[in-house]
């Protein structure tokens, strides 16, 4: 919508050395050839995105400079209305919870070992931050539920009829369809907390280890600022072009225990991919934690990460393959973001990972969101990149 404004990274730090965005308006298309979103064109490291050339004024549309960076900033995406009737919305799904009756686990990837979990992939369930429960997994006394939560996942998309609405929105549908999804469908929906003080930190990652496709990676993820994200509350990072660099590592069932029935083993497990990448020196961690906030930043600037805030309703879009984190919020204000995943489905010739944690009871398929018209323009740039 006209509403809508691009950003895209200044070819200048700021004066912390933090990357910062300018706002530029949609305009003609740049000329420089664009990677494929499967992601073939890889290396070891790829290399910082550079400034576009023709000056501060150049701009180029939303597909190109997706292709380019792997990520892409619309501001504006959603009104503060629809942003406000989502985190309404949560409220009274966090009222209607009992965690007496419905013990909630501690998410965290080292908590490889869940039904609660594992059964959350068409349902509603709710998460706890590490730090609000006790020794026993209870919620520690005089903490509220809902400042306590780390995210709630992973079927709002099909189970409430408000998320629902957004998640199949003609917005979501037309997005999706210019990035050039064909047969997109959806697997997954978040709704992470961030909470002020204790909102833990998400570590380098690739999307596309947790939503794995085959014969070729597809994971879209749509992140949607419900409150403004800053450095000072645990905003994105993103690192521009590392979606042309291969997929690390994927996170799936464990065969010894799913398989092989040894149930002392654990459920999940990563497995490596690729070995050769420069990123798994921060794959799973946060660069220069150890020394502090300010250090980390000027360490995620060095390595090429870009900070990315947001206002309420903008959206970031994430290749999933590109190398994205977001630092913990140590401040006193919220940090609420309504997350969904999609990848490309079965009429493109493209099949969900059977070793994917997320798995829908048999018969159950994930909801489509192809666009009804229109569907020549996105088989047309799909043929450009064939």
């Amino acid at each position: 919508s006209s509403s809508q404004t691009l950003l895209i990274a200044s070819s200048s730090p700021a004066r912390s050395g933090v990357p910062k965005y300018r706002f530029l308006p949609e305009g003609t298309a740049s000329r420089s050839p664009l990677p494929s979103r499967s992601g073939a064109l890889c290396s070891k490291m790829a290399p910082a995105s550079e400034p576009l050339s023709g000056g501060p004024d150049t701009a180029t549309s939303r597909r190109e400079l997706f292709d380019r960076d792997g990520f892409l900033h619309i501001r504006g995406f959603a009104s503060p209305e629809e942003c406000a009737g989502l985190k309404e919305r949560m409220r009274e799904l966090i009222d209607a919870w009992d965690p007496e009756t419905t013990m909630s686990p501690v998410f965290s990837m080292e908590n490889r070992s869940s039904d609660y979990f594992l059964d959350s992939a068409d349902r509603i369930h709710f998460f706890y931050e590490k730090d609000a429960v006790d020794e026993t997994g209870k919620l520690k006394e005089g903490l509220a539920k809902a400042s306590s939560l780390n995210k709630v996942g992973h079927g709002l998309h099909l189970q409430d009829d408000r998320f629902r609405d957004y998640s199949q929105s003609e917005k979501v549908v037309e997005l999706v369809a210019e990035l050039g999804w064909l047969d997109p469908v959806l697997p997954q929906s978040m709704y992470i907390f961030k909470q002020p003080k204790i909102g833990g930190e998400v570590s380098s990652h690739q999307d596309s280890s947790f939503l794995h496709t085959t014969p070729k990676l597809s994971c879209l993820g749509l992140w949607l600022a419900l409150d403004a994200s800053t450095l000072q509350n645990g905003c994105l990072w993103a690192r521009p072009g590392s979606h042309r660099e291969p997929l690390r590592r994927v996170f799936v069932r464990n065969p010894t225990y799913f398989e092989a029935g040894d149930r002392s083993s654990e459920q999940l497990i990563f497995e490596k991919l690729d070995k050769t990448s420069q990123a798994w020196d921060w794959e799973g961690k946060i660069p220069g934690a150890e020394d502090g906030p300010e250090s980390t930043q000027s360490a995620l600037a060095k390595l090429g990460f870009q900070s990315v805030e947001c206002n309420v309703g903008d959206l970031v879009v994430i290749h999933g393959q590109v190398d994205h984190l977001s630092l913990a919020n140590m401040s006193g204000k919220p940090r609420e973001t309504f997350q969904l995943h999609l990848v490309e489905g079965p009429e493109q010739g493209i099949a969900w990972s059977e070793r994917n944690w997320l798995q829908y009871p048999t018969g159950k398929t994930f909801p489509s969101l192809r666009r009804q018209s229109g569907h020549a323009r996105g088989h047309k740039r799909e043929l450009e990149e064939a």
